[in-house]
């Protein structure tokens, strides 16, 4: 009996081992040539024919551009602008070379090179053998089927040559003479990905807000007799619907639909996600299996009237989002993309234009798990791809992201860069038949009942709002320097808010375009007055108009702007989220003190703190919010009032002076103060002090090095001056007094 149950588990345990073998042979492999990011990559040998290094046969980091690896000359995409119509860009190519291996179980497999992204023209080689077409267009996924050129189990070469400038000009008008920096080479990842010889080439998902639920699969051949099978499932994986269709010899395409009742609805407020796990199949057998996420919603376009989600009116408080990081350029990492779309959300957005490409699908993931409005745009920066060359990409990147639920609109280039025999490309790859945009400049040049005119002024908005069309500007309040980010936007807000046919807009831009330029010592260069129009800083510095927006767009709206003498605890609130009503909220007091001259930190301490009962507003709705103070509340400093969302994290934060400014500034004005400065020095350092500040100077550099104050903390700044352009040499230091100041003077060569 023991011998016949141990046999009776080897059995199980062997068909259990060959269900999971099945079951990952029936699945993509996918093997890294380069890094998986720009921060994570591989060493390949390169080339390149010009500029910096150029003839020299060396090793690069791949994914990256090559400027950034020390090759190469810079561009801005307006050089010919500032430096007059005789410039030349710099028209390089980089030559890559790398060994790889595949394994001979992969040789009864199909086998595709895949590129994410790669700065401009692309020719792939493998064996010497060409892969296929050179592939042009710099920002759109491409592959190669190089089974028949592969030696399996055997060392291969790659051989890729990159070239900066198209051989198709209409390729370099929409992505290279334009306002921003341009690049070369492999920037995004490159791999092989094996598959089954049957297997799913890609599909097309269109979950609805009523449960309808269809699936257009593409196979890679016409395969007859087969059965596809897509199971649906929730966020813990239970399986919730399900629905089969068999193929004939014909098809290469085939529909599912089914219906799910009541699902969990995808908004950036509720970004609910789902997956669908599809088979291809024979009986038993399992050709192939794949999953892919996705959302239930509804998008619709109401001409004259608005834009709704599930029913439901939104409006966009949005940003427009260059791929941009100063060590990397266009090149990402992961941690990059969430840190932006953390920082979007955090100034209560909910909403993002990417500005003027398609940026890495890692980007689009986030945006559909933590719940962004997408506007995802094809190449075309005021001027547009021709046909023959827009058709393959518009094809690129709808195949590509045709299944991320934040993606609201597919739009076709920006401010003039349409190309209108592009117009319906996009439907032929998206089953969800999104609505296509024209983000335009110039007044008249409404698509789909929807008007993006950017920059327009605060009264031609109240027209363009009072006309005919749906206004969403798709840039406004340029933030140059900072300078308009915020300047203006309350009022802008209000309008589209309350009206019928305001949609909101995308402020131009999140951040500023500042490079390390390599060649420049690593120096960050913005390229004079054309990048720094960002609402943070290269390195997501917050600026003014970053606390400035989260205020504006909160959609817990507070605009009681002092406490009156009579104040009862109740709170004067507007609801201005679209599907959350206040009482999934939480909401908290405080009563706090600001620190006294005499304590040598900064800052404040909170007294005494407590809960708030969270109204029930419904979305839109307005109503009261009641906080229950402690009898002696008059006694402190401050009040401060702190909203936090369904995630727990905080909305906004209101703070109002419970004494007056009097009362808080009295001991700081009575502070006693004389007016000589001292010298001190040592062998490294000349320190300047009055009034109880100090400000240290290295003597070996000329830079500030320390800067204190003895009623508070040392505080973080050192290290300048820091010179905007050009190299300065270091040569001496000397003090000198000048009636009752002190000066220290360094010179430089």
């Amino acid at each position: 009996m023991k011998l016949l149950n141990k046999v009776l588990i080897i059995t199980i345990l062997s068909l259990i081992s060959l269900y999971l073998q099945a079951q990952s042979t029936a699945k993509s492999a996918i093997q890294y040539l380069s890094g998986t990011d720009v921060t994570h990559p591989k060493t390949w040998q390169f080339q390149v024919s010009g500029g910096r290094k150029a003839g020299i046969w060396s090793t690069i980091q791949v994914p990256s551009h090559w400027e950034q690896q020390g090759f190469g000359t810079y561009n801005y995409g307006r050089d010919d602008v500032t430096f007059g119509k005789l410039f030349k860009y710099a028209d390089e190519q980089g030559f890559y070379k790398t060994a790889f291996t595949v394994p001979e179980s992969w040789k009864n497999k199909e086998i595709w090179i895949v590129f994410e992204g790669s700065m401009t023209d692309t020719e792939v080689k493998v064996n010497g053998t060409l892969a296929g077409k050179v592939h042009q267009g710099a920002f759109y996924r491409f592959k190669y089927n190089i089974s028949e050129k592969l030696k399996y189990g055997k060392n291969n070469l790659l051989e890729v040559k990159v070239s900066k400038m198209s051989a198709e000009k209409t390729i370099n008008n929409a992505e290279r003479l334009a306002d921003f920096w341009i690049f070369g080479g492999i920037f995004r990842p490159v791999y092989l990905e094996a598959k089954p010889k049957e297997n799913i080439d890609w599909m097309s998902i269109d979950g609805k807000a009523n449960g309808n639920f269809n699936l257009k699969v593409h196979l890679n051949n016409k395969l007859g007799g087969r059965e596809i099978v897509a199971q649906i499932l929730d966020k813990k994986g239970n399986t919730i619907g399900t629905t089969k269709a068999q193929t004939t010899a014909g098809d290469s395409t085939i529909l599912l639909k089914t219906n799910i009742q009541s699902p969990a609805l995808w908004t950036a407020e509720t970004p609910n996600l789902y997956r669908v796990k599809v088979q291809l199949k024979k009986g038993n057998e399992l050709f192939y299996e794949t999953t892919e996420s996705f959302g239930f919603r509804t998008i619709e376009v109401r001409k004259h009237d608005g834009i709704y989600l599930n029913g439901v009116k939104i409006k966009m408080k949005g940003v427009n989002r260059h791929v941009f990081w100063p060590e990397y350029g266009r090149a990402t990492f992961p941690e990059g993309d969430l840190t932006d779309v953390k920082l979007i959300k955090e100034m209560n957005m909910n909403a993002v234009r990417c500005s003027h490409y398609p940026p890495d699908a890692n980007f689009l993931r986030l945006c559909d798990s933590l719940g962004l409005y997408v506007i995802d745009e094809l190449t075309g920066w005021q001027k547009a791809y021709n046909t023959k060359a827009g058709e393959p990409l518009a094809k690129e990147m709808v195949m590509r992201d045709t299944n991320h639920p934040s993606i609201i609109f597919w739009s076709n280039g920006n401010e003039g860069g349409h190309n209108k025999d592009l117009d319906d490309d996009f439907g032929n790859y998206d089953i969800s038949q999104r609505t296509v945009i024209h983000a335009h400049h110039k007044p008249d040049n409404a698509f789909n009942g929807i008007d993006c005119n950017h920059y327009e002024n605060y009264y031609s908005t109240q027209k363009l709002l009072a006309d005919t069309n749906i206004y969403m500007p798709t840039e406004f309040l340029h933030a140059m320097h900072d300078g308009g980010g915020a300047a203006a936007l309350a009022d802008f807000w209000e309008l589209h808010w309350n009206a019928k046919k305001g949609a909101g807009g995308f402020i131009w831009n999140l951040a500023d375009e500042g490079i390390m330029r390599t060649d420049h010592n690593n120096t960050i260069d913005i390229n004079g007055i054309n990048a720094p129009d960002g609402v943070v800083g290269p390195h997501r510095e917050k600026e003014g108009s970053a606390y400035a927006i989260r205020e504006i767009y909160s959609p817990v709206k507070i605009t009681m702007k002092e406490l009156s003498s009579d104040f009862n605890g109740e709170i004067p609130v507007e609801n201005r989220y679209h599907f959350t009503n206040l009482n999934q909220c939480v909401f908290r007091w405080e009563l706090v003190n600001f620190n006294a001259r005499s304590n040598s930190q900064t800052g404040y301490s909170i007294a005494q703190t407590g809960d708030v009962i969270s109204p029930n507003i419904k979305p839109t709705d307005k109503g009261v919010l009641k906080i229950s103070l402690p009898a002696d509340w008059k006694g402190f400093e401050v009040l401060v009032l702190i909203a936090y969302d369904t995630d727990k994290k905080e909305i906004y934060r209101w703070v109002w002076k419970i004494k007056s400014n009097t009362e808080l500034i009295k001991n700081l004005l009575n502070t006693p103060y004389n007016q000589s400065a001292t010298t001190t020095e040592t062998d490294t350092l000349i320190t300047l002090k009055a009034n109880g500040i100090a400000v240290s100077f290295s003597k070996n550099t000329g830079k500030l090095v320390r800067l204190s104050n003895d009623n508070s903390a040392k505080l973080s700044f050192n290290n300048g001056p820091v010179l905007v352009r050009g190299q300065a040499d270091f040569t001496s230091i000397k003090h000198y007094q000048e009636d009752n100041n002190q000066v220290v003077e360094v010179s430089y060569n």
